[in-house]
């Protein structure tokens, strides 16, 4: 586990650029979004529906593609504004500007077709997990929009599996924050532009 300060710019910079050749730290990668989950990893699944429409689904698009579903207190992704495309490094971290815990990640894969939107990101050294996460917008041919997120893990650290239960409830409520997040951006979006 790594603790960074969000605040510094620099250092941040500094930590995603040393980042950019390492490898994912689990062998699946890809596998979030092709559906076949590994076996030794906790498995999660969730979804919500964001509303109706080609509208809605355009909106939760441009929300995901810029990091709407990651907006939540104490959460920053490195580099700020980053462009979501197959190969970047990220950090997300969670804390305060002074301190917060580091998970770097790397995208692994981005989907775009007429009905999905979407990436999966897996963790590379120094994450506190091993294991991947995907982040997909859909609408059905009825029109629903849904945003489902699909994650496999594992404890990468010992700090974290010391943790048991606490730290797998932490991660899933950053994954259903995730859901709300992106859910409450498509709903303002939604107010704001009618």
């Amino acid at each position: 586990m790594r603790f960074v300060r969000p605040s510094d710019s620099t250092g941040m910079n500094r930590l995603v650029e040393s980042l950019h050749q390492a490898q994912p730290t689990y062998a699946d990668v890809g596998a979030t979004l092709a559906g076949v989950l590994p076996e030794g990893f906790h498995h999660d699944r969730y979804e919500v529906v964001l509303g109706h429409g080609s509208e809605k689904f355009q909106i939760a698009v441009q929300g995901l593609k810029t990091w709407k579903a990651h907006d939540m207190p104490g959460v920053r992704i490195f580099p700020d504004g980053g462009e979501i495309q197959s190969g970047a490094t990220v950090v997300v971290t969670l804390g305060t500007p002074f301190v917060a815990l580091a998970a770097p990640c790397r995208i692994v894969r981005v989907i775009d077709d007429e009905t999905r939107w979407g990436f999966a990101y897996g963790t590379l050294p120094g994450h506190p997990e091993q294991g991947e996460e995907s982040f997909v917008v859909s609408i059905s041919s009825d029109g629903e929009v849904r945003f489902e997120i699909v994650a496999f893990s594992r404890p990468g650290d010992a700090l974290v599996r010391l943790s048991g239960p606490l730290g797998r409830t932490i991660q899933k409520g950053g994954s259903k924050g995730y859901l709300h997040a992106l859910r409450r951006y498509v709903e303002q979006k939604a107010q704001i532009d009618r």
